[in-house]
Parts: structure tokens; C-alpha cells; sequence
């Protein structure tokens, strides 16, 4: 277990917490730090076309033809998951992703999202990639894992837990999309399974401000260390050959 302590004064959801928010939440305890461990896995959630849009535009052009794009906000974090996933293939470390599918034509099994556009049909033009296909900047290797899946956490109905077990992790190191959603159900879910749970923060990303930074405030209090992706760049780094054989120490 790692010994680091939180060194960063400035959270991104400061702003949002009052005084009072503040001193319970440091005088409860909530917030410790557990670190990365010793055989962590990377899982890349949701990161299609339907949450980035087909470019970096302004987010309100964006939701226009893609009603759950994220927009600027979405390609700003790109980078950082291209980073992650540099440093967890150069040490031959675990490699996941998620996405969704299209729905069955009489809907049966489809979630009942809350949303009012949920039966567009938008016409985006010719040559316009598809909202379930994965951003190309960060596309998979053949060998890495694909997950389908249907619901908000990418636990739900598939078989991420099994691939997880095979793979002997002790750790899921999570970025993508949307903080406040898929994000935040995929962390509790591998936390109530017993894992070590980290959050890359600068490569997670919502279409809301205050969503995003509060569900990377309670994330951070109860179930995941929220740590800047350098940070987890750096403890994958100090691991062990491939694989890894230690406990990574670094703080957030």
C-alpha cells in the first residue's frame, strides 16, 4: 500500500463546497488515499463519437448534430488518455475499453434514458463516423478488450468482472466519459467489488462543470482516489518489469 499523502491544495471541486462542506468532510475522515497497487488494469469508458462529437468545436454546435457530446471538453481530455495508455502498453499492463451499441429495432432492452432527444435520428451527413465507434485517437489494439455494454456501469450484464479476475487486477484505473454517469457507476461498482479504484482526472470529462466536479469530489471521498493523470503515469512507471511487482509511491 502505498505511503503517499495528498500534497494537492487545489481540487477541482473546491469551489463548489462550502466552509461547512470542508470541515466535515476533514473531520470525518472521508478522503484517504490508498495509491495504485501492484497489478492495476486501465479501463478507457464510453470514449465514442456520441460523447465527442466528430471534432473540437464549441459545445453548443456540438450538441446540435450530436445531443450527448461533451464537446471542448471531450478533446481537451483525449491527450490524457492517450497518455494512460502509452504508459499501461509500454509495461504490458491491461488494457480495456467500453461502449455502447445501437438498440434493438423494437426496443426491447433498451435503458429509458431521460432524455427528450433519445429518439433523434439525426442526419450528420455522408462520411461521418459512427456514434458507437471510438474516438480514432485512442482506438484499441486488435488485442486489447473491447466491452459492449448497456447500462451505466460497464460491470452491469457483461464480463468485465471475469476479465479482471483472469487478468489477476488489483487495481482499475478509470478515464472517459461522462464523470457523473458511466464514470461514477463503473467506480462504485469495481469499489463494491473489493478493488482498488483510481480516476484520472484530467482524462475523465462530463458535459456539466459542477457534475463533473462533484462526482470527482464524492468519487475521491468514498470509493476512488482522484489523481492527476501524471500522477498515475508516474506510479505505472516505478512498477516492476511487466505486469508490475510493487506498490507504486506517488501522491494524487
Amino acid at each position: 500500500m502505498s505511503g503517499a499523502v495528498n500534497t494537492k491544495t487545489e481540487r477541482v471541486w473546491d469551489r463548489f463546497l462550502t466552509e461547512e462542506d470542508h470541515e466535515v468532510f476533514a473531520a470525518s475522515g472521508w478522503g484517504s488515499f490508498l495509491g495504485i497497487g501492484e497489478r492495476p488494469a486501465l479501463l478507457v469508458v464510453d470514449v465514442t463519437y456520441a460523447f465527442t462529437g466528430d471534432r473540437d468545436e464549441p459545445l453548443m454546435e456540438s450538441i446540435a448534430r450530436w445531443r450527448n457530446s461533451c464537446g471542448p471538453n471531450a478533446w481537451a481530455a483525449i491527450p490524457h488518455i492517450a497518455r494512460l495508455l502509452e504508459a499501461f502498453r509500454e509495461r504490458g499492463l491491461p488494457v480495456l475499453y467500453s461502449k455502447g451499441r445501437a438498440p434493438r429495432a423494437d426496443g426491447i432492452g433498451k435503458v429509458p434514458w431521460r432524455s427528450a432527444r433519445g429518439a433523434e435520428v439525426p442526419d450528420r451527413g455522408p462520411g461521418a463516423p459512427s456514434e458507437f465507434d471510438i474516438v480514432a485517437e485512442i482506438a484499441p489494439r486488435p488485442s486489447e478488450i473491447v466491452i459492449v455494454k448497456e447500462a451505466p456501469s460497464v460491470f452491469f450484464d457483461t464480463r468485465l468482472a471475469t476479465y479482471l479476475q483472469m487478468m489477476d487486477a488489483d487495481t482499475l484505473v478509470l478515464c472517459g466519459t461522462t464523470t457523473s454517469g458511466c464514470v461514477r457507476a463503473t467506480a462504485i461498482d469495481a469499489f463494491s467489488r473489493g478493488l482498488r479504484v483510481a480516476v484520472a482526472e484530467e482524462a475523465t470529462f462530463d458535459r456539466g462543470e459542477a457534475s463533473h466536479a462533484m462526482s470527482l469530489f464524492d468519487l475521491d471521498a468514498k470509493y476512488a482516489d482522484v489523481m492527476a493523470t501524471s500522477s498515475i503515469v508516474e506510479a505505472v512507471g516505478q512498477l516492476g518489469g511487466r505486469r508490475g511487482t510493487g506498490t507504486a509511491r506517488v501522491s494524487r
